[in-house]
């Protein structure tokens, strides 16, 4: 570093040059390795400590470059979310990532991106402690250098770069989606637009100060009320969102104004660090922050995966906070309740038993693939369909719901022992509400099963299914010699993708206002009349997400039989209580001649494809759920050991509800109406 810092000053180098290459030498080969980093970074303060002119040459390359490179774009930009939208700029980063930008390097944007030129540079430069960049501040000593008497060209930066953040919050302020959800915006004085007249004019007043030492400074107190209020709108507009919906453009939108609003205060907070000491010593902490975010950014700045998470992530949680709401129908808290389930279960049984026999009936017809995997799609959509309009529970739909519902319980529970103890009997009754509904379905949809069967032999004299067709179908669900299992673990995925659209579709149903559009049809208030065209509405704005996704669900049972057929991979689903309907079938047409063993296997084949299902969906909706309100929840240990002391203490109640259900229930579901879907 020493012969770099020799070679700046004798040949008066490009500034950009020396201090790339000083990065290069304090830059560890493996970006997790910020040992090496703080120990690079304190060999060059002493350096600069010991020889005043390496010193002196370094601070005057850093003030080169923050003067005379266009820096708004560095501060404006990087780290925030462009305004051209969430699709436009996923397609910039994938193709960006392909083919980079064009370097210019009268820019300090591109400046900084030559600098630090790794992806995973911004690894080493946030695990340095702020300590050690502030060693670093300091060793460079800027009280050394002449104050100007004029506005430095630096910190005419920051002014350009704060009064161009303050537009464009005041044009986000106007923007139509975010006024829709916050009228008031038009009504009463907004503080979007507020807030960049008091910006402009701190601004002016503040060049003026720094210039004339006789003038008295202006703070910027009130502009901070002003920002405290966009921060009050957003949050008002996100809760609206939760109730009424929102869209990736409304999430897209948020999360920039929040990124422009926190990087407006930040610049501020230099600003008025600077007011306070020209020397710019108690505004060092503040650089370091601002220096680590704006590195962060341009690193990040092609990230795909982190972009998508990101944008999704308030999106993620609207969705399964709806989930979360048709979650709480899925828990039985009571014995009524537990009753009542089961009897829905054993519903939904009864329809799976025909569905599971005209998917039978279809295959045996011998029709073209697609068709074929149409009506099987129709088959399986509708009649999921039909089960939720009759308000009866399919087990397996449970566990993307509840799991929503727990997620929310985690969040709330902040990891105090009362709020777990409560949490472990909100699983309980999860786990009791589970079991009921998996034997309502296996109960009804096997002697069902059997019934059907049975009865086309005693009319037709012939077997609804041949011998051949029931070993294939004993086969299909052998869990030692087939991969049931593993096909078990696809339905489990495509239970927790119907979780999604449904509540991805009742998100809709609310953002869209659907219910609404529909009572303003005139040719459907002609045709239904107004009394009932309302019921219906009222029947849409409560049941679409559940209709999409039932249907949905159905559509991809079906068709990743098809898909798997289409490009020759093993792909297929195992379903409990399919497998179930099939394996009653078989025992007719095999007059019940099964071995014992057979037997066995065909009831562990059942149970294995059921574990997984609920298994597979209730891993993935919990993690999704707690991954959008990012949740930590350390204490998952006293949270297994207090249901240990549950089982042991009531082990009954993990099978069936007590007479009045208080050890360990949520106070809020007792509250709540028990509406099984």
């Amino acid at each position: 570093m020493e012969a770099l810092l020799q070679q700046h000053l004798q040949d008066n180098g490009d500034p950009a040059k020396l201090i790339t290459e000083l990065v290069g030498k304090i830059r560890p080969r493996k970006a997790r390795d910020a040992g090496y980093a703080v120990h690079m970074i304190q060999a060059l303060c002493h350096i600069l400590g010991m020889r005043p002119e390496f010193r002196a040459g370094l601070r005057d390359a850093l003030l080169e470059l923050l003067g005379t490179r266009k820096p708004v774009s560095l501060y404006v930009e990087s780290g925030v979310l462009p305004n051209t939208g969430f699709f436009s700029e996923l397609h910039r980063r994938i193709s960006h990532k392909i083919l980079p930008d064009a370097i210019d390097a009268g820019y300090l944007k591109d400046i900084l991106a030559l600098i630090f030129i790794r992806q995973d540079d911004d690894v080493w430069v946030l695990a340095v402690p702020d300590t050690v960049w502030l060693e670093l501040l300091v060793a460079l000593r800027f009280d050394e250098q002449p104050v100007e008497a004029g506005l430095p060209l630096p910190l005419r930066g920051i002014l350009d770069a704060i009064l161009v953040l303050s537009y464009r919050i005041s044009s986000i302020g106007l923007e139509p989606e975010l006024i829709r959800n916050e009228p008031a915006l038009e009504e009463f004085a907004s503080p979007f637009l507020t807030q960049n007249d008091e910006v402009g004019e701190y601004l002016e007043q503040f060049a003026l100060a720094w210039q004339n030492p006789e003038l008295e400074w202006q703070d910027e107190k009130h502009i901070l009320v002003l920002l405290d209020q966009c921060a009050q709108v957003i949050q008002r507009v996100r809760r609206t969102a939760s109730r009424f919906g929102t869209s990736i453009s409304l999430t897209f939108l948020l999360q920039r104004l929040t990124q422009q609003l926190t990087r407006l205060e930040i610049l501020l907070a230099i600003l008025s660090a600077l007011r306070r000491d020209k020397t710019g010593l108690g505004a060092q902490p503040l650089f370091v922050w601002l220096f680590k975010t704006l590195v962060r950014g341009e690193c990040r700045k092609n990230h795909v995966r982190q972009y998508w998470q990101e944008s999704l992530e308030l999106l993620a949680l609207r969705v399964t906070e709806n989930a979360s709401r048709t979650g709480e129908h899925y828990i039985a808290t009571t014995r009524a309740e537990y009753f009542t389930l089961l009897r829905s279960a054993m519903g939904a049984g009864l329809i799976i038993a025909f569905m599971a026999a005209l998917k039978l009936f279809v295959a045996r017809q011998q029709f073209p693939p697609m068709t074929e995997a149409l009506i099987f799609c129709l088959n399986y959509g509708l009649g999921f369909m039909l089960i939720h309009i009759l308000h009866f529970t399919v087990a397996t739909k449970q566990p993307a719901m509840t799991a929503s519902s727990i997620a929310s319980s985690i969040s709330e529970s902040g990891g105090k022992n009362r709020d777990l103890e409560s949490l472990s009997g909100i699983i309980v009754q999860t786990l009791r509400s589970q079991l009921a509904a998996i034997v309502g379905n296996v109960l009804v949809v096997l002697p069902m099963a059997m019934l059907i069967a049975w009865s086309i032999f005693a009319v037709s004299g012939t077997h609804f299914i041949t011998p051949e067709k029931a070993h294939h179908l004993l086969a299909d669900i052998d869990p030692i010699h087939s991969p049931a299992v593993f096909y078990a673990a696809i339905a489990g995925v495509c239970l927790f993708l119907s979780g999604l659209i449904a509540g991805h579709h009742d998100n809709l149903a609310m953002y869209n206002k659907i219910p609404q559009r529909l009572k303003q049809l005139r040719w459907l208030k002609r045709l239904l009349g107004e009394a009932r065209l309302a019921r219906v509405a009222n029947y849409v704005e409560n049941n679409l997400g559940a209709l999409a996704g039932n249907f949905y669900f159905g559509c991809m049972l079906g068709g990743v039989t098809a898909i798997g057929v289409l490009f020759g991979l093993p792909l297929d689903i195992r379903h409990i209580t399919f497998s179930s309907a099939y394996l009653g079938f078989s025992l007719i047409a095999l007059h019940f001649t099964l071995a014992p063993k057979e037997i066995l296997l065909a009831v562990l084949g059942v149970m294995l494809i059921g574990l997984t299902n609920l298994m597979v969906s209730f891993a993935l909706a919990l993690s999704v759920a707690i991954k959008a309100r990012k949740v930590t929840f350390p204490h998952w240990g006293i949270l297994l050991k207090s249901l240990g002391r549950h089982f042991r203490q009531h082990p009954l109640e993990f099978l069936f509800p007590p007479k009045t259900d208080v050890a360990g229930s949520c106070p809020d579901c007792t509250e709540q109406q028990f509406h099984p879907k």
